[in-house]
């Protein structure tokens, strides 16, 4: 059909005498986005920029389809959810990366573009192959039948809620409930002011537990018995939410991990809200690593229902209290298996496989950090997810974007040993497969947040390689990326591609080159654009062998581009270990 709408799908049964109408539908284009939590990332945790996209969405022509987090031994065919419209009440749970991406394709397209958003944050490559891929993977096929031996013990299940249990400890139970700590009342003495968000460990108390917030705020006459959203930002890990005293919303029991970090919002009914002051508590357990509410800041807030932008802000200053202190926790490394996501395939039969009868143009890929240390396996894997996904599919090598890792850690010049520069170079070669292309970011990181907020290039870099790989726009999508080298005198030339239009340095003088001889030691370098190619060389290596550029976590400076201003992707000339 040709791209269009809004349409009407309506199914008739003149036997049972019944009509089921579907309304507002489109027919445009179709992208899966897919990888780990930088693919995840909602708009409501960006910030500033982040929250004046969604104050201000609304878009009929931008949908999402978010597919529920399942990690379940043998899979399932179905799922619970819909399309939503980018508007202000959906808007916040969009992913960025691919709301951004969708929003640059529909003003290039002039059409309806949806995502189907499968993701799950902190998840590594293999979780997202199927079984019969794994099992011909020569890095992967070892660890797979040595997994599928224990989970065919008997012992394995009879034990699993022990293995998965061992070591966290369990909510004592809610005592400050039973005390009234969610009332209005409350001892000074004994509740503590701090400045949300933050985690609790930000000011003072290294352990895990269950710890309460409170805060009083205003409410307008206007407000006068209408219903509210409230909204609290994201909570790590599990939440109990009172307004006025009453309990208005809870998230998560046991050891569940789907709702760490996730954005709380709760509707508090009419009949609770009064003019005059209001008091909010909410009760935080956490039972390993950190825990509290820890924003964004913007993101914390509440507002009068279906006004959005009748809201008063909730960051800043609250009073908190420890319910229980649970100690110091060391987990458990969970078992692979039902429950854990970082189980091979289990993704992948979970919530790859429930989408694969949806048509769509390509899928764009955000994931990689959680296999920063294995970069050779990691080519290798990749490559056989892509190969997977598309005989799976069976809509031949469609297009398979994939976001480099962006610079984060310490910044350095140069790291001899830098997993992430491996890992960014396994991303690199996996463009010998067809229909592939990388948007690179190693110039929008953050070096002390592993989900940097620029999240809009990221979405826009991706764009640029749909147009160019799926749409066949004669434009430059990529930045240089490194081609060959050659020995000339005392130095190296190297050449690049998409850099027909010439190649320039961002902010100065070119950094982040070294230089090598046979020796294998590598010394900062000179690095001379010339025309269309780079020459790079030092006085400290006159016989030189090998170059390397932007070779580290954080690559302080790099600053090598094209002329359209995308960044060149980080390299080496070497195979040296």
């Amino acid at each position: 059909m040709a791209a269009g709408g809004p349409f009407a799908l309506e199914v008739s049964a003149p036997d049972f005498g019944r009509v089921v109408q579907s309304k507002d539908l489109f027919v445009g284009e179709v992208w899966i986005a897919s990888g780990q939590s930088n693919m995840e990332w909602p708009m409501q945790m960006l910030g500033p920029e982040g929250a004046a996209d969604v104050a201000t969405a609304d878009d009929r022509l931008l949908r999402m389809l978010t597919v529920p987090r399942n990690a379940i031994l043998g899979g399932r065919s179905r799922f619970d959810a819909r399309w939503e419209l980018f508007q202000p009440l959906a808007a916040p749970d969009f992913s960025a990366v691919a709301t951004y991406f969708a929003r640059k394709l529909r003003d290039e397209l002039g059409v309806a573009v949806g995502i189907v958003n499968a993701s799950w944050g902190g998840t590594p490559v293999e979780a997202w192959i199927s079984r019969n891929w794994l099992t011909r993977n020569p890095f992967f096929r070892g660890a797979l039948a040595r997994h599928e031996a224990n989970i065919s013990s008997p012992e394995y299940w009879s034990g699993l809620g022990d293995m998965q249990k061992s070591g966290l400890p369990h909510d004592p139970g809610n005592r400050g409930e039973s005390e009234g700590w969610a009332s209005a009342e409350r001892d000074a003495a004994a509740w503590k002011a701090v400045d949300l968000p933050n985690p609790w460990q930000a000011f003072g108390h290294s352990y895990s537990g269950v710890f309460w917030f409170k805060k009083t705020i205003p409410i307008p006459p206007s407000w006068e018995g209408k219903e509210l959203d409230l909204h609290l930002g994201a909570i790590d890990k599990h939440d109990a939410t009172y307004f006025n005293g009453e309990l208005i919303g809870s998230t998560g029991t046991g050891f569940e991990e789907e709702h760490w970090n996730r954005p709380r919002k709760y509707r508090v009914p009419g009949k609770a809200v009064h003019s005059g002051q209001a008091t909010i508590a909410v009760r935080v357990y956490s039972f390993v690593y950190q825990g509290g509410m820890v924003g964004p800041a913007d993101a914390m807030k509440i507002a009068l229902r279906g006004s959005p932008n009748d809201e008063i802000p909730l960051a800043g200053e609250w009073h908190c209290r420890v319910e229980h202190n649970l100690g110091i926790v060391t987990p458990p490394s969970p078992p692979w298996g039902d429950g854990n996501p970082n189980t091979p395939a289990i993704l992948h039969e979970s919530m790859i496989a429930p989408i694969q009868p949806f048509a769509h143009r390509g899928a764009i890929w955000y994931q990689g950090e959680s296999n920063a240390g294995r970069a050779s396996e990691y080519r290798s894997l990749l490559a056989d997810m892509m190969r997977n996904w598309r005989l799976d599919w069976g809509q031949g090598d469609f297009p398979f974007l994939i976001v480099q890792l962006a610079n984060y850690r310490s910044p350095a010049d140069y790291e001899q040993g830098s997993d992430w520069a491996r890992l960014r170079e396994a991303q690199l070669q996996v463009l010998d497969e067809p229909g592939t292309a990388l948007a690179v970011t190693i110039d929008i990181g953050d070096a002390a947040d592993i989900h940097p907020k620029n999240k809009r290039d990221v979405g826009e870099r991706l764009a640029l390689c749909a147009l160019a790989k799926a749409y066949l726009r004669p434009i430059v999508f990529s930045g240089p990326t490194y081609r060959e080298h050659f020995v000339e005198g005392k130095g190296i030339r190297l050449h690049f591609d998409h850099a027909a239009d010439g190649l320039a340095s961002r902010c100065g003088e070119l950094k982040t080159f070294v230089i090598a001889g046979e020796n294998q030691v590598f010394h900062s370098a000179t690095a001379t654009i010339e025309g269309h190619t780079v020459f790079v060389s030092t006085p400290l290596v006159p016989f030189p062998v090998a170059v390397r550029y932007a070779w580290a976590d954080n690559p302080q400076g790099s600053n090598l581009v094209n002329s359209t201003g995308l960044p060149a992707t980080p390299f080496r000339t070497d195979s040296w270990l």
